[in-house]
């Protein structure tokens, strides 16, 4: 195939650049002017706010072109062509169908920013075919396709990094470093509470006209159902499409703890959520109140709510018997002796102080460097894993008012 070519030259380019001691970007940039990565967007919602510029930020140093969109609603796969003549001089090649853009041999790489229930499918095909892929969170709704989508990425051995930014913040890498010192002492709870007076989906409602979305091609795997406007545009509301702020938020809490600490599965989940405040002609059914609560064989226990009745009370925080690491906003960290231990002596000032931030490229920058250089991103297929096992655990247990673990040898989700 000729995007097999394209990845191996950009391999070769980067062990030319090692043998003359420059820099993978700089060499493919001398020797490579031509050879530009070209990349196709699955889902045109997220994807033109964000993944698209995202990695066009970054288009000029890293030769890209967004050549190819797919969404199964014309609105937004025609903005998505539009915006890619806006910034190219030409206009992404439009299809209603990731298919489509699959079974193109030009295209390098794609980032899928669908719907949850459809990450999966999108990216166990990306594999397939070959294309480096960025995939939204969380990663997957059901486990079996989880372990699939798993295998065919590690057999593809395709760059695939997944959309938990906040991994990628310096001041991420710096709380990890911070971390490791042990300066928190014994860590025993990490928690967050992220909260608002209305969920999120209700933002995302859009004045949809059924004959112009392909409805199938969105359900996908899912069973039919009548074709609502607002479910459809407010899709992060609706159980089957996603399963509300577990996977939808505590997706990027639960990998950056696991980036802190050095963590990766939870022992057990517990959990409890429901619809309490937002019934309404919607009829949305993912919850508006959510609880989470996880064990780590590290020796320390997470915690995750979410209420959507009231917004104050949000917080994030490692709790050490020597000091706490507040991560609110975790854009702007600090850490301090608060709640320690005084019959010990701590190492950390009373005060807050400001974590240390250590240069990291943004993760966008991070896989397109990946993509030239072919080694791992900041948030592989693993890390992905990692993440949709520890959500999905807590689905389950909220849905079933039991106590979940995970299986490592059976790769399942069982009642324990």
């Amino acid at each position: 195939m000729q995007s097999s070519s394209r990845r191996e030259f950009l391999k070769t380019a980067s062990a030319g650049a090692a043998a003359i001691g420059m820099t993978a970007a700089s060499y493919a940039r001398v020797v490579g002017a031509n050879e530009r990565i070209s990349i196709g967007v699955i889902g045109c919602g997220r994807g033109l706010r964000a993944h698209m510029p995202g990695v066009h930020k970054h288009a000029k140093e890293q030769n890209l072109e967004i050549t190819a969109v797919a969404d199964p609603w014309k609105k937004r796969r025609e903005e998505g062509a539009a915006k890619a003549k806006e910034w190219y001089g030409r206009p992404a090649r439009a299809f209603v169908s990731y298919r489509d853009i699959m079974a193109l041999e030009d295209i390098d790489a794609v980032m899928i920013a669908s719907c949850d229930h459809q990450h999966t499918t999108h990216l166990e095909a990306a594999a397939k075919a070959g294309k480096d892929a960025y995939c939204e969170k969380p990663l997957a709704m059901e486990v079996d396709r989880l372990n699939r989508c798993y295998d065919a990425v590690k057999e593809a051995k395709i760059v695939c990094q997944i959309g938990t930014q906040v991994r990628s913040y310096p001041t991420s890498t710096g709380c990890r470093e911070l971390y490791k010192t042990g300066v928190l002492g014994k860590v025993s709870r990490i928690e967050q509470c992220r909260n608002g007076t209305k969920p999120y989906w209700y933002s995302r409602i859009r004045d949809v006209k059924p004959s112009e979305v392909d409805w199938k091609e969105f359900l996908m795997h899912r069973p039919m159902r009548p074709c609502r406007a607002d479910h459809f545009s407010g899709w992060y509301g609706v159980r089957g499409f996603s399963d509300g702020p577990v996977p939808g938020l505590a997706s990027h809490f639960v990998d950056l703890i696991n980036y802190i600490t050095g963590s990766t599965i939870p022992i057990s989940a517990v959990g409890t959520a429901g619809v309490f405040t937002w019934k309404d002609e919607h009829e949305f059914t993912c919850p508006d109140q959510v609880e989470a609560t996880w064990v780590y064989p590290e020796g320390f226990m997470v915690n995750y709510t979410t209420n959507f009745g009231n917004s104050s009370g949000n917080c994030i925080r490692i709790c050490g018997d020597q000091g706490t690491m507040n991560l609110t906003p975790w854009s702007k960290p600090t850490v301090s002796s608060a709640g320690g231990n005084r019959e010990k002596q701590s190492k950390l000032s009373k005060e807050d102080v400001p974590v240390e931030p250590v240069e990291t490229p943004d993760h966008y920058l991070n896989w397109l460097q990946c993509i030239r250089t072919r080694e791992a991103p900041n948030a592989s297929i693993d890390d992905g894993y990692n993440h949709a096992i520890t959500v999905l655990m807590a689905v389950r247990a909220h849905d079933t008012g039991l106590r979940h673990v995970f299986d490592a040898k059976k790769r399942e989700i069982l009642p324990g």
